[in-house]
């Protein structure tokens, strides 16, 4: 039977199943909607109503085949949730083909080989690296020549020492980020131009203050370079050449050492190599010698003015056109200089990740609860971090090494002193140099001190009447509790921080030399610089090591190993009575515990995804330079009182990390994510 309604009603179905519905009649607008169910045929429209309750209401549209508003809207409703699904399937496909850029690029640098191009970039950024192993020594071999070139106290310093690895601590922590924001490439230029310029007017500061200021600039921007340098060569790096050639890359450190070491031994015993600028500036060697040690920053900068950026960083930056000339570059360097310039960057499509937030860590993103993942990344990074312990034991130990070998010099110097008690000395020519002796209650009279140099020298309760000084040179000597009469200082450096409660009775100071001088015969000991030089030079059996194995037996086990083996060295401080004992120890810690620094740096840069890895890095350089400065405090506390706690604490600390060393995922086989 023809319904008259439905004669005036046309049907039309529209993408996505929505039903349309227009009258013919009276020109009226119809009624669009989306439904699971199809038109209803007029029979069973008429059967839905028989026997429905008189009490009802019902739907007039109901025997029209018009579904009910509620109805309606629960379509739509389930439109929209289908809509959000599909959605949600086509942005989990879009980030499956995201999560491929780490395979393409890994593939990427497999057809562009290993060659002159990253061998160029080995070496220059091998120099930033030396720079900053150069940095690390230069404080040390100067500070004894400039405390007594700038008048620095003992408090000042130990206040030098502390400032300049706070300085590179906050320059790890400040570049390590930035180079993920701004790039590698531009960071490393910007940390060692600061470096250069701050240590350039650093050589020519003639007061503590500015000294102190240029010095703690310069920690500032060369403690960027370590994070920026790994993070910056890793990136061109393939996977079955990562831990091979950043091993290699730490031996630029070592190398940063023995330059320090060889140049301060050259040229700061040489006062004579130093000239004046005008009255003011004088230029003495030591800081001829900081001048020297700007080489291996400035070759860097220049080299690096010619490298480009890193095409990773640029594609997490959506940088693709830019990523793509730099990879066609890197593949037509390495491909010519094999031989075969016909072969053709075939890449013509990179993926591109979106600018988002990535996770710090990823690990066992794929399996586990949210919890569970929670836990591993966060284990994972206090494992890290509590691995950098060991920098504790290490820095300690370095600086227990020298300080040791000083308190024994000073030992054995204090048991050779000779004591002289009431003596009397009347009308006698002291032309001869005094040297480490105690004079008691002495008397002194008509007596010409003249042209000598008076060393470690102390004079307790004496008397000195009608006495002669004449261009006499001190070191270390004093005047304690004596009484000065009718004496004459001509020309000496003998002054007022010189005499401790002494009566002064009659007594002429003529041309006095005041202030601080340099005696290099005495400041600059060679055992500073063979004890540095030995101590850098160690460390290359391990690094040659380290670069053999890392790839063949795994960062964990060479980390792992190296700590507990180094562990084992500790124990052998407890048997250094000599100078030379300690000199032998501390060459063969160095030796073994290299190859975990290697390790560590390889494994930071690998762990953590392209986004992040500057900013982790720095923050775990940061946390060693903070170790340092504990270690500092530690170890040197105990210089003189007993080797057992030292001993303990490297010990501890290095047994503890190379246990938790071993708990680490491995990143041999991890393609960079």
């Amino acid at each position: 039977m023809d319904d008259p309604y439905h004669n005036n009603v046309n049907q039309q179905v529209t993408e996505g199943g929505e039903y349309t519905y227009t009258q013919d009649g009276g020109g009226q607008d119809g009624y669009p909607y989306q439904t699971d169910y199809p038109p209803q045929e007029e029979d069973a429209a008429s059967d839905d109503t028989e026997g429905a309750d008189d009490d009802e209401q019902m739907y007039e549209g109901e025997y029209q085949g018009i579904p009910h508003p509620d109805e309606i809207k629960e379509a739509r409703r389930a439109a929209r949730l289908e809509a959000r699904r599909k959605a949600r399937l086509a942005g989990q496909q879009q980030e499956e083909e995201e999560e491929n850029l780490p395979d393409q690029y890994e593939a990427i640098m497999e057809d562009c080989g290993h060659g002159r191009f990253q061998w160029m970039l080995f070496f220059v950024l091998g120099l930033a690296l030396m720079a900053d192993g150069v940095d690390g020594f230069v404080v040390g071999f100067v500070l004894p020549s400039a405390e007594k070139d700038m008048c620095i106290s003992n408090s000042d310093k130990g206040l030098l020492g502390l400032l300049v690895y706070v300085a590179m601590m906050v320059g790890a922590l400040v570049w390590g980020g930035l180079s993920d924001k701004m790039g590698r490439r531009k960071c490393l230029i910007y940390v060692l131009s600061i470096d250069l310029v701050f240590s350039f007017l650093s050589c020519f500061a003639q007061s503590y203050g500015f000294f102190l200021f240029f010095r703690f600039c310069s920690g500032f921007g060369i403690g960027g370079s370590i994070p920026i340098v790994y993070t910056y060569f890793t990136e061109f790096l393939q996977m079955d050449k990562r831990g091979e050639h950043l091993s290699w890359l730490c031996m630029f450190w070592m190398m940063g050492g023995l330059y320090a070491s060889f140049t301060a031994w050259g040229i700061i015993p040489h006062y004579g190599w130093g000239f004046a600028i005008g009255s003011e500036i004088q230029m003495h060697s030591w800081r001829l010698f900081i001048l020297v040690c700007l080489f291996p920053a400035l070759a860097a900068l220049v080299g690096i003015i010619f490298m480009p950026e890193s095409p990773r960083f640029l594609l997490e930056n959506a940088r693709h056109d830019e990523a793509w000339m730099i990879l066609r570059q890197v593949h037509d360097t390495n491909w010519k200089a094999k031989g075969e310039p016909e072969r053709v960057f075939t890449v013509t499509n990179i993926k591109t990740p979106q600018t988002q937030e990535d996770e710090f860590i990823e690990i066992q993103s794929d399996t586990g609860t949210a919890f569970q993942r929670w836990t591993v990344r966060h284990m994972t990074m206090l494992q890290q971090v509590f691995l950098f312990s060991m920098y504790i034991s290490y820095h300690g130990l370095g600086v227990w090494f020298p300080d040791m070998i000083k308190y024994m010099q000073y030992e054995e110097y204090e048991s050779k002193v000779r004591v002289f008690h009431r003596e009397r000395v009347e009308r006698f020519h002291f032309n001869f140099s005094l040297v480490n002796q105690i004079h008691r209650e002495g008397e002194y009279i008509h007596d010409k001190f003249a042209n000598i140099e008076i060393k470690s020298v102390k004079f307790e309760d004496s008397l000195f009447e009608n006495c002669y000084f004449e261009d006499v040179r001190s070191t270390n000597t004093f005047f304690e509790n004596c009484t000065i009469k009718n004496t004459v200082f001509y020309n000496t450096d003998l002054w007022q921080e010189k005499f401790k409660d002494c009566r002064m009775e009659n007594t002429t100071f003529l041309h006095p030399k005041k202030g601080c001088h340099l005696n290099f015969q005495e400041e600059n000991d060679i055992v500073i610089y063979m004890v540095s030089f030995l101590g850098s030079l160690a460390v290359l059996p391990g690094n040659i090591i380290s670069a053999l194995f890392m790839d063949k037996i795994g960062r964990i086990r060479i980390i792992g190993g190296s700590m507990l083996v180094s562990s084992a060295c500790t124990f052998l401080l407890l048997l250094s009575f000599s100078q030379g004992a300690v000199i032998c120890w501390q060459c063969l810690f160095y030796g073994a515990s290299v190859a975990a620094w290697n390790g560590v740096e390889v494994i930071s840069v690998e762990l953590y995804p392209s986004s992040k890895r500057g900013t982790a890095f720095g923050i775990l350089n940061g946390i060693c330079k903070f170790a340092a400065i504990i270690a500092s405090f530690i170890f040197a506390a105990f210089i003189g009182i007993t080797k057992i706690i030292p001993i303990f604490l490297a010990f501890s600390a290095l047994v503890c990390g190379g246990l938790v060393a071993l708990k680490l995922p491995e990143t041999r086989e991890k393609i960079l994510s």
